[in-house]
């Protein structure tokens, strides 16, 4: 592809250099340059990427795509807003893969992972070929490929992606969506056959900096459905909503989509009632605009009902049959790191789950607590470099459920983890938890064995915040841990001592 046909799908741009040279790639990391490549100098938060153009250079880049001219001895396609350009050129380059296949959105606080596996799970149960890409893996039909980052991947990322998923045949992508990713514009140009919201509740306020602004970041997925209607079942455009969370108000004025919503306390199209919960799992009632049906699910909490209904709701939107639907959902035994099961023969229950803001910390304990035979033992940190004001909310949550709790690290990232679980701590003794029902042991590792050794039968430990993760970040640095093998580990030796 040439330079100069970038230039001409932007209207504010100038070529300086050879407009005709040919470029084979593109590539927004310099370290990830192959000869030929076309480079793009993004704006970033710890660095410029207009900083590295030299280096791209060297690596063999052609071109670039800059925001002002920049020392090198290459083309240049000068933008008005490099980020935005990306999105463009991405989409172009990779022949806008999005429009070959449906791409269903989902975005919220939490829930995001697994109500994108639930909805995965009954589509490709239904043969359809299914792609994801979720905060643990990236699937490609039947290629599954560890997700490295925690966000909505770049625009240049995620239209390769979906440019393979169309070309191996895919009918479906499911696809978390981030606010980040939306308010970066990662997803730009993306066009979505139906967007989900789970929930908002607080999170990344250290990067939005109110609710308001992370709810209007959220939005921005509905506001971008299509605003054109058509007769053609292929191209109508679903916006699906939790009913029971006052966000979607305003998200369903904001859409030009059909609205399906989904709820447990309110009215609704999708509805669920009669729950019961265990520990093995979960069951309820659901009435929908295409009938009723009863639900057996593995996966345990209120909170996945919700996913469920969202889920569901997308499903028959897309003309999933509802027995299809059920048989789909049923057949999820459980997801990573959420909720998940650590089970070595114990007489108590260990669950492992990513729960890490208060609201994902109330969900988790308050499904524990309709079931729990016995005490609540409770494992949980707070990342460093992140919203500080909510550690004493979640901090007070985690008191409020517990018998007993263990105040450790969770990715401290930059941050000295000492100083995280101080600022935990008065969230604790502000909810009444006496300062012998719980302690401040920095090392993760050792907090998990205190639990599991404290534990008791019919017992539950939760151990909260990593879920999937199989690293810490400490100082910048990636360290194996796996809170699911921790804990395996410590029931073993538990045993064998």
């Amino acid at each position: 592809m040439q330079l100069k046909e970038l230039a001409s799908l932007l209207a504010v741009s100038r070529i300086s250099g050879d407009g005709e040279t040919v470029f084979t790639g593109i590539q927004t990391d310099s370290r990830k340059v192959q000869p030929g490549d076309l480079f793009l100098c993004i704006p970033g938060f710890a660095a410029d990427g207009h900083m590295f153009a030299a280096a791209a250079v060297e690596r063999g880049a052609v071109a670039l795509v800059a925001e002002h001219e920049v020392e090198a001895d290459v083309p240049k396609l000068i933008v008005k807003d490099s980020r935005f350009a990306m999105a463009v050129i991405a989409n172009h380059f990779y022949g806008y893969p999005s429009k070959e296949l449906k791409v269903i959105g989902i975005t919220g606080t939490n829930g995001k992972t697994t109500t994108t596996y639930l909805l995965e799970r009954i589509l490709s149960s239904s043969r359809y070929s299914t792609g994801l890409m979720g905060n643990i893996e990236i699937k490609i039909g039947s290629e599954r490929i560890p997700n490295q980052a925690t966000n909505t991947q770049e625009a240049s990322e995620l239209q390769r992606l979906l440019r393979r998923m169309a070309d191996q045949g895919v009918d479906y992508c499911v696809m978390e969506v981030s606010s980040h990713g939306l308010d970066l514009g990662r997803v730009k140009g993306c066009s979505f056959r139906t967007g989900v919201f789970t929930n908002l509740t607080q999170d990344h306020l250290d990067y939005h900096g109110s609710m308001e602004r992370y709810q209007a970041a959220k939005g921005l997925l509905f506001a971008r459905l299509g605003n054109d209607y058509s007769g053609s079942a292929d191209e109508q455009r679903y916006a699906v909503l939790n009913a029971d969370d006052a966000a979607s108000a305003e998200f369903a004025r904001m859409t030009a989509a059909q609205v399906i919503t989904y709820a447990i306390d309110r009215e609704a199209d999708v509805r669920a009632d009669g729950i019961r919960m265990t520990s093995k799992g979960t069951a309820f009632h659901c009435t929908t605009f295409r009938g009723t049906v009863d639900i057996q699910t593995k996966l345990i909490g209120r909170f996945n009902v919700y996913n469920s209904l969202a889920a569901i709701a997308a499903a028959l939107a897309e003309g999933i049959p509802l027995e299809a639907v059920k048989q789909g959902l049923e057949s999820v035994a459980s997801v990573d790191g959420r909720m998940e099961v650590v089970d070595e023969g114990q007489d108590f229950l260990v669950l492992v789950d990513y729960a890490h803001t208060p609201d994902g910390l109330d969900k988790a304990l308050s499904a524990i607590k309709q079931f729990a035979e016995g005490r609540i033992i409770s494992v949980f940190g707070c990342g460093g470099d992140r919203d500080r004001t909510k550690r004493p909310v979640m901090g007070s949550v985690t008191a409020r459920y517990s018998d007993y709790l263990y105040v450790t690290s969770d990715n401290p990232r930059n941050e000295d983890p000492q100083r995280i679980v101080e600022d935990i701590e008065p969230g604790i003794k502000e909810a009444g938890l006496s300062g012998e029902s719980y302690e401040l042991i920095v090392d993760r590792k050792e907090a998990i064995h205190k639990a599991i050794a404290a534990a008791s039968s019919k017992d539950v430990v939760l151990i909260a915040g990593k879920g999937h993760e199989t690293y810490q970040e400490i100082m910048g640095k990636k360290h194996a841990f796996d809170d699911r093998l921790v804990a395996k580990e410590a029931i073993r030796g538990r045993y064998r001592d």
